[in-house]
């Protein structure tokens, strides 16, 4: 089996192209080999080769994958996620061509051509916990208004018990050809059926309950496990739980937006928490041995030593959060909130002052006027 080219090669760009020139080579390359405009034998491997190209450099995840580990990296990736998003007609809106022909040679393109299926949307939904419910996991019965086939009809779109007859415009394909004829050739653009809107039948009794649609939005109910160690603002996937599909396609996923509500006590930086520990003057000067609150029911006991300045910082090692991707905890720091009183007994302001004595030190007290305070910083 050949050995695959670069895409970039193939393109003919420069890795670092920006997605706006990526597309101009693109398409000057798909006008000289599109298979309606060029018969030579190559011609359709050539156009399958650029398109492919195409698809991964123009997406920016499929990109940075490919630049990182280059064809190997596509493994994880089968033809129809390569070309999902890749809207071929906006590229080429106007020239007639049929880009039905891109997914055809890579073989999803099924037979007739009827309106290809269409995965489903992909669904989202809030969710509000607490740091407690992030630390050690929830698991929690949640309630998703989401697109479901109709159990009415099961997604004909027709009432239960009546028939649908194939469209006669377009024999039930679901499409119908138009050919243009311009200074290139013959141009052949395949669009969706006008009389029938790609279905291939007419329904003329729609189901009562969808009105036709073949689909319903329905409130269902989810079991969900939010992992210990989240984050705020995490996505949690639930596959298949989004909308249906469209034509018997796939459905959408279900993505919860995890929301972690600010703690009254602790603070979360990343693995870590911080917590600010008041204590008093006293403990500060003297040291003290204080209980400490965690993340839960546990208290742990923390030594202060004396001389603890405001906004100390003590580690308490494996109190904090856990980690998501590997085992153990991240830290818990306590900082030290030294708190001054602000009403002091006539025996308080009394130790206090003999304590600036002995320690050499001229304090203002309150038998001081304003004026008499002036004059002592002018002084000074």
């Amino acid at each position: 089996m050949a050995e695959k080219r670069d895409y970039y090669e193939v393109l003919g760009v420069e890795r670092g192209t920006d997605k706006k020139d990526i597309k101009k080579a693109y398409r000057k390359l798909a006008m000289k080999y599109h298979p309606d405009v060029n018969d030579e034998p190559e011609a359709a491997d050539k156009f399958k080769e650029i398109s492919e190209a195409y698809a991964v450099l123009s997406d920016e995840e499929k990109r940075n994958t490919y630049d990182q580990f280059g064809h190997a990296g596509m493994g994880g990736y089968s033809n129809e996620d390569i070309f999902r998003n890749v809207n071929f007609d906006d590229i080429f809106r106007g020239f007639g061509f049929d880009f039905g022909d891109i997914f055809d040679m890579f073989g999803f393109g099924g037979g007739q051509r009827r309106s290809r299926a269409e995965r489903g949307a992909d669904v989202y939904y809030d969710l509000s916990i607490t740091l407690e419910d992030a630390a050690f996991g929830l698991e929690k019965d949640i309630e998703v208004s989401h697109k479901k086939v109709c159990p009415a009809c099961e997604g004909s779109k027709a009432e239960p018990g009546t028939n649908t007859r194939q469209c006669e415009r377009c024999g039930g394909t679901g499409q119908v050809q138009h050919v243009n004829q311009t200074p290139f050739g013959q141009f052949v653009n395949i669009r969706p059926c006008s009389q029938c809107r790609g279905e291939g039948v007419i329904i003329e009794n729609p189901c009562h309950e969808c009105r036709g649609t073949g689909i319903v939005r329905e409130k269902s109910t989810i079991h969900i496990k939010v992992p210990p160690g989240v984050e705020d603002g995490s996505r949690l996937r639930v596959p298949g739980e989004g909308d249906t599909g469209k034509r018997g396609g796939p459905p959408g996923d279900l993505y919860v937006l995890i929301n972690v509500k600010l703690h009254k006590l602790f603070e979360r930086h990343g693995s870590d928490l911080v917590y600010e520990m008041p204590i008093s003057f006293v403990q500060a000067s003297l040291g003290d041995e204080i209980d400490v609150p965690t993340l839960g029911e546990e208290i742990v006991s923390l030594k202060i030593p004396h001389g603890t300045q405001p906004g100390t910082s003590f580690r308490i090692k494996g109190k904090g959060m856990p980690h998501l991707r590997w085992n153990g905890k991240g830290n818990l720091y306590v900082k030290a909130k030294v708190i001054v009183p602000k009403n002091l007994s006539p025996k308080q302001k009394e130790l206090l002052k003999e304590f600036a004595d002995i320690s050499g030190k001229e304090i203002y007290t309150e038998d001081k006027g304003f004026f008499d305070k002036v004059k002592d910083a002018i002084k000074h």
